[in-house]
């Protein structure tokens, strides 16, 4: 593969067809330590476009940096899992894990997620404009100011939020036949922490035993208002209803739901 070809000072393009997924990601991190020691550390002005990406694993994996990475085509597994910063923006679907174990940094997705996105997810903010596979948000957690969130544009597979220990998730629906519940079965199952807004049916039987209903607050929808602001900015479908009304508000029902099994 020909060298990165620089186009301005702070954006690279990089050609990643052919390109084996650790030599891909080396040139990457490569061009990043570069571009710091240049700028004396700073790297929030550095833009990355990669091109031609299909199926390369673990593009920006453990990043701790504010760069900007365009992605044209489809990443691998594990898309910015451990990262720390970077805004990382997909102009296609991704594959699975994406997110997973994420601390900070923004993701866009311009197309579909496959399964376990935002596998304990720690912080940042996923958008998705269309669907998502199984055991979204499984094992997600918060803590203190470090609240993890994630946006779905579409529907989502089974387990949706399986072992939720704390942070956001929102589906919208976009693209449900009328009357069809975007969410799959078994949402929420084992969550204690964290909630679920759901927009559309949603059956109780889809339910785990461990969540249970509640009615939206003032906060709740101030929430979902400006998370809804945030998917229009990325993706502007334009196809989204004002009202808030139908919005399923999921949390757990217990903090502890299995604490009978314990012996302590």
């Amino acid at each position: 593969m020909s060298s990165p070809v620089r186009v301005s000072r702070s954006e690279v393009v990089i050609d990643a067809r052919g390109v084996h997924y650790r030599e891909l990601n080396e040139r990457v991190a490569d061009l990043l330590r570069r571009h710091q020691a240049e700028a004396g550390g700073a790297d929030a002005q550095l833009r990355v476009k990669l091109t031609g990406v299909c199926g390369q694993r673990y593009i920006a994996c453990g990043l701790r940096s504010t760069v900007h990475i365009d992605i044209e085509g489809v990443p691998g597994n594990d898309l910015a899992a451990f990262a720390e910063g970077p805004t990382v923006t997909v102009f296609g679907n991704c594959q699975d894990a994406t997110a997973n174990t994420m601390n900070s940094g923004l993701i866009v997705v311009h197309g579909s997620a496959g399964d376990v996105l935002g596998y304990a997810m720690r912080g940042g903010q996923v958008f998705v404009r269309d669907n998502v596979g199984y055991r979204v948000g499984i094992h997600m957690k918060s803590y203190q100011d470090m609240v993890p969130v994630i946006v779905v544009g579409g529907r989502s597979g089974d387990f949706l939020g399986e072992y939720m220990a704390g942070g956001v998730i929102l589906v919208l629906g976009r693209g449900a036949l009328e009357g069809q519940s975007p969410v799959g079965e078994q949402v929420g199952t084992g969550m204690h922490g964290g909630v679920i807004y759901v927009r559309g049916p949603v059956d109780q039987a889809q339910l785990g035993q461990e969540v249970e209903r509640r009615a939206l607050q003032a906060s709740d929808r101030a929430l979902v208002s400006g998370l809804l602001e945030r998917y229009e900015e990325y993706f502007r479908t334009g196809d989204i209803a004002p009202d808030r009304e139908d919005f399923t508000k999921l949390v757990p029902a217990s903090h502890r739901p299995y604490g009978r099994l314990y012996a302590y």
